[in-house]
C-alpha cells in the first residue's frame, strides 16, 4: 500500500481478501487456535514462527487492523490495546523498567499525567515534567543518566497545546533515547509524527479513529528507524537475551522494523493481557474506512466555532490552534497545515455558575466525558471530572472554572453555532 495515499490506505490498507476469502475484515471470535503437532505450537513459543495460539497475546482480527494504522502512520509495525491508557503504558514499559527516568511534556491528558506520576513512580520508574514551550536548554536539563524516553502528546487533550515535535525528537536523539508521541486527537490524516521525527507513535483509538462512541481502544506503532543496538547499554530488554523465550535477543533477531512491537506483544501483553476484543478491531476499522472524509468536517466545524467563541463578548478566551490569535498558531502551522481536530475550550466570563448556566441551556450538544466522535459534546471539568477542586486550585491547574471543552461532531456548523448562541444568551 505505499504506493496509495493516506485516503486509499484508510479504505483499503491492512487486509486484501484472497480469491473467495471474506471482503470485510473477518472477526475471528475465538480466543485459541487448533495446530497438528505439539512442534508446530512450539514454534510459535519459541518465536521461531508466525501465527497464533491464544488472543490475549495476538488476533488475526486485531493484526489487520494493526497493520492499517501502521500503514497511515508510515510505520513499520502496529499492535492493538484495550485502550489508550494501555497503549501509553506498554509504549513506555517497554523500555523502561525500575530505576529509569522520563522526560515528558507537562500539558498531557490527565489520566497519561497520573499514568506517569503516580502510577509508574510507584514501579520505581521516575518522571521529570517540561513545559511543553521548553527550549532545547531547558529539555536538555530535564534529562538524566537513566533517562530512557521522551513523551509528549500532538494536540494535547485538553489544554490544546501544539508538541514542537521535531525540537523534541532532536534532543531525544542527542540523548540517545526515543520520542513517543501520543497523536489520537489529529490522527494521522491531519499529522504523521515520524514524519517529524517521533520514534513511536501511539493512539485512544476510542476517539476520532473510532469516530462513534462505539469501542475503547488503543494503538502503539513503531516508525522502525530508531536503532536500538546503538544504545544497547540503555535498553537492555531489547539488547540483551530474554530468558523466558529461550534467550532470544530482540534487537538481534528482528531488527528495527519489528523489535519493539514484537517485545511488546512476546512479554508485555503476554503479562499483563490488555487486548483489544476483535469484536472493537472489527468497529474500529469501520471508522477508519471512513477517517479521511470525517477529519476535515471536523476540522471545519471546530474552525467555525472556535471564530464564533473568540468573538463572542461572553467569552474571555478561547484555545484551537487555527486561530490566528492562538499561542500554537505557528506550530500549528507548521505540522497541522490542514487543521488538527474539531475540539475547543473556551473561558466563559462569569466562570464557575456562568458555565453551569451553558451547559445546562445547551439543546444540540451532549454532556458527557467524551470527545472526537460524530456527535458534538461538551463538559465543564470543574462541575464534572474536576469538581473536588476550589476555584483557587482549578486555576493554579491551569483549568479556570469557567472553562469549557466543546467536541464538535460531524453536524452543521450552522445548527451548532445556534445552539451555543442560544445557550450564551441564557447567561
Amino acid at each position: 500500500m505505499e504506493n496509495y495515499s493516506i485516503n486509499t490506505n484508510c479504505v483499503q490498507a491492512g487486509y486484501t481478501p484472497a480469491n473467495g476469502e471474506p471482503r470485510q475484515i473477518p472477526i475471528i471470535q475465538s480466543t485459541t487456535f487448533k495446530y497438528d503437532t505439539s512442534e508446530d505450537m512450539g514454534k510459535l513459543f519459541d518465536l521461531e514462527a508466525n501465527g497464533y495460539f491464544y488472543t490475549r497475546l495476538q488476533n488475526p482480527t486485531n493484526d489487520h487492523v494493526a497493520a492499517k494504522i501502521a500503514a497511515l502512520e508510515g510505520g513499520s509495525a502496529a499492535m492493538l490495546t484495550s485502550s489508550g491508557q494501555a497503549a501509553n503504558f506498554f509504549a513506555l514499559f517497554n523500555i523502561c523498567e525500575c530505576g529509569s527516568h522520563i522526560v515528558a511534556s507537562s500539558s498531557i491528558y490527565g489520566g497519561t499525567f497520573n499514568l506517569i506520576a503516580v502510577t509508574m513512580k510507584k514501579m520505581g520508574i521516575d518522571v521529570t515534567f517540561v513545559e511543553p514551550t521548553a527550549t532545547e536548554e531547558e529539555l536538555n536539563a530535564a534529562f538524566k543518566d537513566n533517562t530512557r524516553a521522551v513523551f509528549g502528546e500532538t494536540i494535547a487533550n485538553p489544554a490544546l497545546t501544539v508538541l514542537d515535535i521535531e525540537k523534541f525528537a532532536k534532543v531525544a536523539h542527542e540523548h540517545g533515547v526515543p520520542l513517543i508521541v501520543d497523536n489520537t486527537f489529529p490522527t494521522p490524516i491531519n499529522c504523521r509524527p515520524i514524519e517529524w521525527g517521533a520514534d513511536i507513535v501511539t493512539h485512544s483509538t476510542t476517539k476520532y479513529m473510532d469516530g462513534h462512541g462505539a469501542a475503547v481502544g488503543g494503538c502503539i506503532v513503531d516508525s522502525g528507524k530508531f536503532d536500538w543496538m546503538a544504545h544497547a547499554d540503555k535498553f537492555p530488554g531489547l539488547c540483551t537475551p530474554d530468558d523466558s523465550y529461550h534467550g532470544i535477543t530482540y534487537a538481534e533477531k528482528f531488527g528495527k522494523e519489528g523489535a519493539f512491537i514484537t517485545k511488546a506483544t512476546a512479554q508485555l501483553m503476554r503479562d499483563f493481557g490488555s487486548i483489544q476484543s476483535p469484536q472493537n478491531a472489527f468497529i474500529l476499522n469501520l471508522g477508519l474506512e471512513s477517517l479521511h472524509v470525517r477529519m476535515p468536517r471536523h476540522v471545519e466545524n471546530g474552525q467555525a466555532v472556535a471564530e464564533f467563541l473568540e468573538a463572542h463578548p461572553k467569552v474571555t478566551k478561547v484555545n484551537y490552534s487555527g486561530l490566528k490569535s492562538d499561542k500554537y498558531y505557528d506550530l500549528a502551522q507548521k505540522y497541522l497545515p490542514n487543521g488538527g481536530c474539531g475540539v475547543v475550550s473556551f473561558e466563559l466570563a462569569g466562570g464557575r455558575d456562568a458555565a453551569q448556566k451553558f451547559m445546562k441551556n445547551l439543546k444540540l450538544a451532549a454532556i458527557e466525558t467524551h470527545v472526537a466522535d460524530a456527535r458534538t459534546c461538551c463538559l465543564n471539568p470543574a462541575t464534572s471530572t474536576h469538581r473536588q477542586m476550589s476555584d483557587e486550585q482549578l486555576k493554579a491547574a491551569g483549568i479556570p472554572a469557567g472553562l469549557v471543552r466543546m467536541s464538535c461532531g460531524l453536524e452543521d456548523k450552522k445548527d451548532l453555532i445556534a445552539d451555543l448562541a442560544q445557550a450564551l444568551d441564557q447567561i
